[in-house]
């Protein structure tokens, strides 16, 4: 019979293959099942190699959830582990190791309701001009910041550009998504400019190396997600900023000034990248709390 360790080995290869996943993805999937067949184990008093999938049922499954919990796991991550799982054991009655998914009996856990953080205009403003573009790391700074906030791009996203994505004078990049889905981004003038002064003045004193990456670090290596985030962080620290920001914020704060100037839901959906409608409405309600929050500032008897 098959074993949990070698049903994994075989699904990592499937998520590869035929389903395209992204190697993060697969190796968020690995590890999340793998601690799911390490709590198994211990339930029914077995070592790891020696769980099968035929043995697992949704009380086993109930109780990973109930564990998770009760240990301070978030709810979205307990719900992004069941989302793994999910997965994992519809392939497996796929392939007929199992003859039901056990997931099917578990619903997910009900979620907080999140609003996404976001920075007003000005903030964003702040932010942009907050580099010192008299050396070659604020000029890339500025053009990384001007970018992610000028397209929407996820800072994952953004780490994997490569020179030949970007055209700078139409204002479009190619960005590799979700999924390996590719989708064609516009850009504004203000980017393309920065962007344009950094291909120029910036990354030749940069790079000495033949590296593909549009904006890269100051060993000339492509700049990582990590790297973002010290960057957004960096210049937040120097504002005072009395506010959580990541790279993640500046792609809130773009979709959230869309639908403040009257962006259709449908375009800000393609431009991020989102497969579902809804996961893009949730900035309708941003935008709402804006807007009262405006009217409660502004109007005399509010």
């Amino acid at each position: 019979m098959t074993s949990m360790e070698e049903a994994l080995d075989a699904f990592q290869i499937y998520l590869k293959v035929h389903k395209n996943c992204s190697p993060l993805t697969n190796i968020a999937y690995q590890k999340d099942i793998f601690q799911f067949n390490l709590f198994t184990a211990d339930i029914l008093n077995k070592e790891p190699s020696q769980v099968r999938p035929s043995e697992i049922d949704y009380r086993i499954i109930r109780q990973f959830l109930s564990w998770l919990i009760r240990g301070g796991c978030k709810k979205t991550t307990a719900a992004r582990k069941l989302a793994a799982l999910r997965s994992f054991f519809r392939y497996l009655n796929q392939e007929q190791v199992v003859e039901t998914n056990p997931v099917l009996m578990i619903k997910t856990p009900k979620q907080d309701k999140k609003l996404p953080s976001f920075l007003y205009y000005e903030e964003v403003i702040e932010l942009l001009k907050a580099p010192d573009e008299r050396n070659a790391l604020g000029i890339r700074d500025k053009a990384l910041l001007e970018f992610i906030y000028s397209s929407g791009a996820r800072v994952s996203e953004v780490a994997l550009l490569k020179l030949d994505s970007v055209d700078v004078s139409l204002g479009y990049v190619r960005v590799m998504g979700k999924g390996a889905k590719e989708r064609l981004v516009p850009f504004g003038s203000k980017a393309a400019d920065a962007i344009s002064t950094y291909l120029k003045e910036a990354r030749p004193k940069l790079t000495l190396s033949r590296s593909g990456a549009l904006f890269v670090n100051y060993r000339g290596d492509a700049l990582t997600v990590r790297g973002m985030h010290y960057i957004v962080d960096k210049y937040v620290k120097q504002l005072a900023l009395a506010k959580k920001v990541s790279p993640h914020t500046l792609r809130h704060s773009f979709a959230t000034h869309m639908l403040d100037q009257g962006a259709d839901l449908r375009v800000v959906q393609e431009l991020l990248g989102h497969i579902s409608l809804s996961t893009t409405q949730i900035y309708t309600h941003v935008t709402k709390k804006r807007l009262k929050e405006v009217y409660q500032n502004t109007h005399p008897r509010a």
